[in-house]
């Protein structure tokens, strides 16, 4: 059962590697004695009330532990990165999060290593017969002679990633050990990254051994496509990323076409009777939201989406601050978007403090109508350019008017609408019509509506 402090979290999401601007690639190992001079991960503790300010209530972070490069590439479960910090870095960020009542998810990545994992080299050279051979897809010659790499399974055609196998008892154990080690430290819970690539009955059974001591944690699977609901039964998940509704998000609005939002809120109405989705505009893995919307005019509708449909909203570092980037598909191709931060938000330009109030207001109205988590939508008026949707669950509803033309239109709402609670639009309330400016929106709700 999913935790129920997780009906009031605003995920702040952070790619901790580029958020302190580390070094592309591993460290060497200093000289023993010779002092740590990387603290990446309390390079965070300044931007901790900048996150409360904004409303939010949880850091998500992206990969902390040991890696080759981009901290996906896994070599060392139980260390921190050495371009982050170490163990007492780690310790701070978390005692200054809980402090100010902010939760902290993990990025977990499971499905695969980096090839200087010890386990996958201890095979390497020990050849079929060593302890973690296992551990891996290989594919070993007849005859095995010490010094010959056999082929082994990666991670989509990515050689340097190097695929666990699932099928290992070991392998489940140690990623069981790996969740619990990191939630006694503090963590509150775990995103599975590539989720979709590992057998359902391996996270089912990791995560049982996991809530077995930590019931309160919070386990999201990275999904794209398929059947969610099916993926969060089988795993035994809390959630997945809705990557469904995050492309019709920002395509409906690129391309001023809300039928495919609409469609895509039936699906999403299907998923919450099993589950409450991951919901996002941005994150560290595709091109920013506002390099897609921020030119037409149309980066305040993705955010009011966000906030006002059902699920739990997850913010990328930037994001509200109108950061732009292009994600390529090439070597390099995601620097753009896992940029530096300065070293506090008074350092940030004041180009990006409209957006961020926005953000502010809309998180705000979010957190007077909670309910709206785990809620249902219903569409009451659509066109490619003109959407009128409900958000309700039992007494409560609220009513959100969105206009993509670039002139002023009257749309019909429900009676129920009485107020303007967000956003600009004349409301003739006897009429039952709302004016919409142009690229205009509106959030509606009840006079006096209650939280």
């Amino acid at each position: 059962m999913t935790p129920d402090w997780v009906q009031h979290v605003v995920w702040w999401q952070v790619y901790p590697l580029g958020f302190a601007g580390a070094e592309k690639a591993a460290l060497p190992d200093p000289l023993p004695g010779t002092p740590m001079d990387r603290h990446g991960l309390t390079r965070l503790v300044p931007w901790l009330d900048y996150l409360v300010e904004m409303g939010a209530s949880g850091l998500a972070l992206g990969p902390v532990f040991a890696s080759e490069t981009h901290g996906y590439d896994t070599t060392d479960y139980y260390r921190i990165d050495p371009r982050l910090g170490d163990d007492a870095d780690f310790d701070e960020l978390i005692a200054q999060a809980h402090a100010r009542g902010i939760r902290v998810l993990l990025d977990g990545v499971f499905n695969h290593t980096g090839r200087s994992f010890a386990p996958f080299r201890q095979a390497l050279e020990q050849g079929p017969d060593a302890p973690t051979a296992d551990w891996f897809r290989f594919s070993w010659p007849d005859a095995w002679t010490p010094g010959t790499e056999p082929e082994y399974a990666d991670f989509e055609g990515h050689h340097h990633l190097v695929a666990l196998n699932h099928d290992t008892p070991a392998v489940a154990d140690v990623v069981a050990d790996v969740m619990k080690h990191w939630l006694r430290r503090g963590a509150d819970g775990w995103r599975l990254d590539a989720a979709y690539a590992v057998p359902s009955p391996f996270w089912a059974a990791v995560l049982d051994n996991v809530r077995s001591e930590f019931p309160d944690a919070y386990f999201v699977g990275e999904y794209i496509h398929g059947d969610y609901p099916a993926d969060v039964r089988a795993g035994h998940l809390d959630s997945v990323t809705q990557y469904e509704l995050w492309k019709a998000v920002w395509s409906s609005l690129q391309q001023a076409n809300f039928y495919e939002l609409s469609a895509a809120l039936e699906r999403h109405n299907t998923f919450l009777d099993t589950f409450v989705p991951l919901t996002f505009i941005g994150n560290h893995d595709v091109t920013r939201i506002a390099s897609r919307l921020g030119d037409l005019g149309r980066l305040a509708h993705a955010l009011v989406l966000l906030f006002t449909l059902p699920g739990t909203p997850v913010v990328y570092y930037g994001d509200e601050q109108g950061y732009r980037g292009i994600k390529e598909d090439r070597a390099g191709g995601d620097d753009d978007i896992r940029p530096s931060f300065p070293a506090s938000p008074e350092e940030l330009s004041a180009v990006g403090q409209p957006l961020y109030a926005l953000h502010q207001e809309l998180i705000g109205l979010r957190r007077r109508h909670h309910w709206v988590h785990a809620a249902r939508t219903r569409v009451h008026s659509l066109s490619n350019e003109q959407l009128v949707y409900e958000v309700y669950d039992g007494g409560h509803s609220l009513f959100v008017a969105m206009n993509l033309a670039e002139t002023s239109v009257t749309v019909q709402v429900p009676a129920a609408a009485r107020d303007v609670l967000s956003g600009a639009g004349g409301l003739d309330v006897q009429g039952g019509r709302l004016t919409l400016p142009a690229l205009g929106w509106a959030v509606l709700g009840p006079a006096a509506a209650a939280g």
